[in-house]
């Protein structure tokens, strides 16, 4: 018979394999965060993007592009050749006509002035990895915390399945029953 671990049922290796996984959902999410929050913001450099080639791959039933060009800034400080326009495709753009874009400093990508939805995705992982921690370690912490700093009632005669006020209750009506 497996050693089981937790109140859940679930064996210690099978905890520890879900950990791994959240921990590497962590690894890939949070370091990417200020860009992610900057690329759904717009927030960086505004410029314009010259598109110059476009590459496109095919899949089975599916075809993926993306234009690659040249950034210059409106302060004409920042200029970059070579980099992608995200969420280009095949038809939102033509070759040599600028666009507006924006630099939030992404390796070699700039964006559209509306921002992205990169977030979202982002966002995904950060609450699958923050729930399977919260699923496993929850119970463990709770345990961990001192019952005064425990968050519900505070214990008194409540907490024993007694009210004082009903004990009060009892025993004036015992009294005024030996009373009669």
């Amino acid at each position: 018979m497996m050693a089981r671990s937790g109140r859940r049922g679930l064996s210690p290796a099978f905890s520890f394999a879900l950990s791994l996984v959240a921990g590497f959902l962590l690894f890939l999410t949070v370091p990417n965060l200020g860009t992610v929050v900057r690329a759904a913001r717009a927030d960086g450099v505004p410029g314009v993007f010259v598109p110059r080639t476009l590459a496109c791959i095919t899949h089975p039933g599916h075809e993926s592009c993306v234009w690659t060009g040249d950034f210059r800034s409106d302060d004409g400080t920042t200029g970059r050749t070579g980099v992608e326009m995200y969420g280009s495709d095949r038809y939102t753009h033509r070759a040599g006509q600028p666009v507006r874009a924006v630099d939030i400093g992404s390796g070699g990508r700039v964006y559209g002035p509306d921002g992205s939805n990169e977030w979202v995705f982002s966002a995904l992982l950060l609450a699958v990895a923050l729930g399977l921690l919260w699923f496993l370690h929850a119970g463990s912490l709770r345990r961990l915390l001192p019952a005064s700093s425990r968050p519900g009632p505070a214990p008194g005669p409540e907490a024993a399945g007694r009210s004082t006020a009903a004990g009060d209750g009892v025993g004036q009506q015992s009294a005024e029953r030996a009373g009669r």
